[in-house]
């Protein structure tokens, strides 16, 4: 308990910290009583996840405030991309009378069930006297993956799965949880942010919560100390944030659940920071975000957020005007930092990371693995082309590691293991189709409205990274509720460029900030 209080002695004075300085910027894109309860609301709840001794009394406690706040805020997709991550997503399951199971809950689902299913009602409400047009193709492919995960049951990787039956229980749960996990986030980013100022605000709020992560990351790589490390280890969940280590060193995780999700989160935001840098009138602020972000992300010392990170940066210079100039000046900054990082204290660190460059052993064995995996993927996809396996962890039974798990570290082997290649073809699908959509909108916008361009620049480079990151890591944590995010961020700045376009008048570009905001 008193490390626990230490320890959240550290996290409020980090991220109180980052609130007062981010705050004129933030003031900027959000409401001023919408950042005041958000502001509250996270450290009630930071503070609740630090010293209650149930997730229960935890639940009891944050469901009111969470569904309280969901109402009274403008807009309740970008208070979820705030709290996503205010505790770590350890999962609880329900107890139950008569059954088995139902299913577990976690900080994701309190906030979809809270926030986002009381937002989509009213959206739904709302929608009918509106004649507004939203991506069809999207909407198809998404429920196509989610259809095959309801109907096509994939025996869990334990020991005796084939015990386990399906059942019409078994299809309900499923249907219930995709909309939970998966199609709220994309109906409520889709319907609720395709307003100029909701959309600015979504994009704002979730560069302050990374902003919040990467201090306490760099704490947690010096010192080093996991601060999250004893959040929920009287809960008797499934316990997610734990001390892991690379090379010797400790690998940053705060309240994300995992290295590679926190790496993902932060460079993600580092690709937002590109589009809201030019707001920021501080030369302090406008040096100490992308370094803070940066050293945050380092000390997470995850390979697929690194290089998805100089990817989302060289993809941001490349869709705006100018691109090809832009992207060579990216790529020579690009060199002259990593010279200056190599040369650095923290360059030996960086360099024992990396296979075949004096790596560890154990670098070298997880490149090792991922292509074993990869190729026995490939070999169970020609045998199950069409729908995939759904008893594929069996066939894989011998590539289990230390931790006795089979580690997919490939979302995209993973879908097509369980899913075959119709699961695939729905799964990129739905980011590749938003993906281009928003490329050719962002490139129609750059003459009669740069700063919204801004924004489809941001959010095509946050895409791109995204497909890179996923090759790198299962479909967990921050990965799986961005990427249904993003698609539905994606959806609404479809209609937000059509309005756009299809008005003959240009904004005003003279006040820095001014077309971006619509406060």
């Amino acid at each position: 308990m008193i490390q626990n209080l230490k320890a959240l002695i550290v996290v409020l004075t980090l991220s109180l910290t980052v609130f007062a300085l981010a705050k004129p910027l933030c003031l900027r894109f959000t409401l001023p009583a919408d950042f005041a309860r958000r502001r509250a609301l996270w450290i009630t709840l930071t503070v609740a996840g630090f010293i209650l001794p149930s997730f229960w009394l935890f639940t009891l406690l944050a469901v009111p405030l969470l569904f309280w706040s969901g109402r009274k805020d403008s807009n309740p997709l970008a208070l979820c991309l705030l709290l996503m991550h205010v505790i770590p997503p350890i999962e609880v399951p329900i107890p139950a009378i008569g059954v088995n199971r139902l299913f577990s809950l976690d900080m994701y689902r309190l906030l979809s069930l809270a926030v986002l299913l009381p937002a989509a009602i009213n959206l739904r409400r709302a929608a009918k006297s509106s004649d507004e047009r939203h991506s069809k193709v999207l909407e198809l492919l998404l429920w196509g993956y989610g259809a095959l995960q309801i109907l096509l049951f994939v025996r869990p990787d334990i020991p005796h799965p084939f015990l386990l039956h399906d059942s019409y229980t078994n299809v309900l749960r499923r249907a219930f949880l995709f909309v939970i996990d998966a199609y709220l986030l994309y109906y409520v980013a889709s319907r609720g942010t395709s307003d100029r100022r909701l959309m600015t605000d979504s994009l704002a709020t979730f560069l302050l919560a990374c902003l919040i992560l990467a201090p306490m990351a760099i704490f947690e790589g010096l010192k080093p100390w996991a601060l999250y490390g004893g959040v929920g280890s009287t809960w008797g969940g499934l316990f997610s944030a734990h001390y892991s280590f690379r090379s010797g060193a400790l690998r940053s995780v705060v309240s994300t659940g995992h290295s590679l999700a926190l790496g993902y989160l932060l460079a993600v935001g580092f690709g937002l920071w590109l589009c809201f840098r030019k707001y920021v009138d501080s030369k302090l602020h406008r040096s100490a975000i992308p370094l803070a972000l940066s050293l945050g992300l380092l000390f997470a010392y995850s390979r697929g957020p690194w290089a998805g990170a100089f990817l989302i940066y060289l993809t941001f210079a490349f869709v705006g005007p100018r691109g090809y100039s832009r992207l060579m000046k990216a790529l020579a900054l690009s060199a002259a930092s990593v010279a200056i990082l190599l040369a650095s204290p923290l360059g030996d660190r960086v360099l024992k990371v990396l296979p075949f460059t004096g790596g560890t052993s154990q670098s070298t064995y997880n490149i090792v693995y991922r292509e074993v995996l990869a190729e026995r993927s490939l070999q169970l996809v020609e045998k199950h082309p069409l729908l995939g396996d759904q008893n594929a962890y069996s066939e894989l039974s011998d590539l289990r590691q230390g931790e006795g798990i089979i580690d997919f570290v490939d979302t995209y082997a993973q879908v097509a293991v369980f899913y075959g290649l119709t699961g695939l073809f729905c799964f990129c699908g739905f980011m590749l189709f938003a993906l281009l959509k928003v490329y050719r909108a962002e490139k129609a916008l750059q003459q009669k409205d740069p700063d919204l361009a801004l924004v489809g620049a941001s959010l095509v480079a946050g895409m791109v990274g995204t497909l890179f990151m996923l090759s790198t890591c299962s479909f967990i944590f921050g990965y799986a509720q961005m990427f249904y995010i993003l698609g539905g961020l994606a959806a609404a700045y479809l209609k937000l460029s059509r309005k756009r376009l299809e008005d003959s008048t240009s904004l005003p570009t003279a006040r820095v900030g001014a077309p971006l905001l619509g406060v």
